[in-house]
Order: structure tokens, then sequence, then C-alpha cells
């Protein structure tokens, strides 16, 4: 990776760590006045979910979502490809199929090279091409910061279609993803992390989160989101929020990112994992033997991460399948859901 212009130079904040933290975005929305809300509109905001969906006929509804931020790493290709995987993500988050997408590109013009960008824009590409999509358009502006993403429309079936909402009691907790990006960019960015490291990162971040509308089939899977940069802790409360339950997360069976643990007890964390728990911490218990590093990797923000899935204990071996099948060797059982108020326990 040695090139002349060092992206994450440019950045506040990388990838989904760039998010207004979770405390501070409920009490904006919170002021946010109700507008038109047709009976079609199947999922708005009422419930943080990944993606709006409007309900076209009986068969069809539009899923359209929308996420860009700065550069977690400095290789401007790979760049791209992480932006576009994380927009697209939110697609497959609620069983849909992806179709075409719009690029958002803000770019400091003056301070970049133009291949540069254009390989940033080359990285977004690739990833629709593997997923079997066109960038149909976009718009760009000259920025302070370096900006990338996309608006992601798709399509899904409404008997197929999966919220963060619907969780249920005696569900277990499936996640795709290994934790641990938050942590690596932090290490990234000072030169600690390895070759091996940065490779791990990559495959993680840039592998499209295909599995979801094969889970949106299952009628055994009740809720399903993926997990970005509220961390796995936020997006899990999420689902217990609009679910009603309370979550019981095991420790010991979380898939992590090689060494990512280690470095979060070294003190490679984001300020954005810190933010999370502020703005969440009160609904969470921690076991006493999860240390500081253990709560950052909680908190971590993933960015494109993995999906997150509450499903009837008779579905989990079928959810394992079909994770196993697009080739998400760390799909791991993490939980269960269990009657109460939103919560979330961590033993």
């Amino acid at each position: 990776m040695d090139m002349q212009v060092r992206l994450t130079q440019f950045s506040h904040g990388g990838g989904c760590g760039c998010k207004i933290a979770p405390g501070v975005l409920e009490k904006i929305l919170a002021k946010t006045a109700p507008g038109l809300v047709p009976k079609q509109l199947l999922v708005g905001i009422e419930t943080a979910d990944d993606a709006a969906v409007y309900q076209i006929n009986d068969t069809q509804a539009i899923v359209a979502t929308t996420d860009f931020f700065m550069p977690i790493v400095d290789d401007p290709f790979d760049f791209g490809a992480i932006a576009a995987t994380n927009a697209i993500s939110d697609v497959y988050a609620m069983g849909g199929h992806p179709l075409f997408a719009l690029a958002l590109v803000g770019m400091p013009v003056d301070k970049l090279p133009v291949e540069t960008i254009r390989r940033i824009l080359e990285g977004g590409e690739s990833v629709c091409a593997r997923a079997g999509i066109p960038i149909a358009g976009g718009h760009t502006i000259d920025s302070v910061e370096p900006i990338y993403g996309l608006v992601a429309i798709g399509l899904v079936d409404p008997r197929n279609l999966k919220r963060n909402a619907g969780a249920k009691a005696g569900d277990k907790l499936v996640l795709g993803k290994p934790l641990g990006v938050g942590i690596f960019s932090a290490a990234l960015k000072t030169g600690r992390l390895g070759k091996e490291g940065y490779a791990a990162m990559i495959e993680s971040t840039t592998k499209l989160n295909t599995p979801g509308p094969k889970l949106g089939q299952l009628p055994g899977v009740h809720a399903l989101t993926d997990v970005t940069g509220f961390g796995l802790l936020g997006h899990l409360l999420e689902i217990c929020k609009g679910s009603g339950v309370t979550a019981h997360v095991d420790w010991d069976k979380l898939p992590v990112l090689p060494g990512a643990l280690d470095l979060a007890r070294e003190g490679f964390t984001t300020g954005a994992s810190k933010r999370n728990f502020a703005g969440y911490g009160d609904r969470i218990a921690l076991s006493p033997s999860i240390d500081e590093g253990g709560k950052a990797l909680l908190t971590d923000p993933q960015t494109s991460g993995g999906l997150l899935v509450s499903c009837a204990p008779e579905s989990v071996d079928e959810v394992l399948r079909i994770f196993a099948a697009d080739g998400f060797g760390h799909a791991a059982v993490i939980g269960e859901i269990v009657a109460g108020q939103p919560a979330i326990r961590v033993d």
C-alpha cells in the first residue's frame, strides 16, 4: 500500500464510524414531525430499519436505501469496494434482491489526483458487477473530505420481507461475519495492522451479504438486520426495541477477526465505540469478566458488517447452511431472545 496520497488523512472518521452517535440521532429524530405515510409504505423510520420498503403490487415491493462515508482505508479501490458492499447490504438485510445503484461522490478535487478518484469509483463498480447490478447514475460534488457511497434500489416479495422487528422469545441469534472492523481500522491508521490483518479486513468488508434473500424466504427467520456503525450491541438493541424483547449474548460464541480483541486491549479503538456505549449503555448488562477491550469489541462500529438473524430454534441448521453455502464460514449462533423489556445481557 505504498501510495503518494493517504486517503484516511482527509477523514475525521472512517467508514461507518462516521455515523452520528445513537443517542444524538435519537434526539434529532424525536423532534422530526411525521410526514405522509401511505399504506403502501411497509417500512419507514419507525424502527430504524435498514431500508425503506414500498409495496407496488401483491408480489413486489421496492427496497430503497443509501449509505456513504469517508475512507476507512488508504487504497482507493478498496475504499470504493467497501463502501459499495456496505450500501448494498441494506437491501440484502431486508430479504431483497438489488436491482441497480446510483453513485454518491464527494471529492476534494484540488487535493486528490483524478486517477485516485477513478480508482475509488472502479472499486464500487467491481462490487456492483459481482452483485449483478448496474450503476445507473448518481451525483458528484467538490467536498473537503473524500466521500463515496451508493443509493441502492432492490426488490422484495412482501411475503419474504424481513425487518429488525419481529423477534420472538426462544429465538436463536446468528451472526454472519466476525467483529472487529473498527478496531482494525484504528490499528491501520497507526501502522499497527499487518498484511494478514489487512487482508482479513478487506475480505470481510467486501463480502456481499448474499444470504439475505434466501433467509427472507424462511418462515422461521423472524427478524433480520446487518451490523454496521452502532456495533453489535447497538443493532441488536434495535431488534429488541422493535420486538419488545430482551437478548442474551454468549461472549464465548462471538466470531472475531483474528487478533482484534488483543488490539482493542492495546487501545486500538474508535471514538465511535465510546459514543455508541454512551448512547445505549443504560440498557446493557455486561458480565464482570468482560474488560474494556471486550466492551470496545461489542460496540465496535462495523463497516459492511454481517447479517444478524433472529430465528426459531428449529431453523438454526438451515440458517447456518445458507450462510455456509455462500462462503460465510464464520457464521455462528451467538445467543438467544427471551421475554422482557428491550435490553441486552452479555455473559
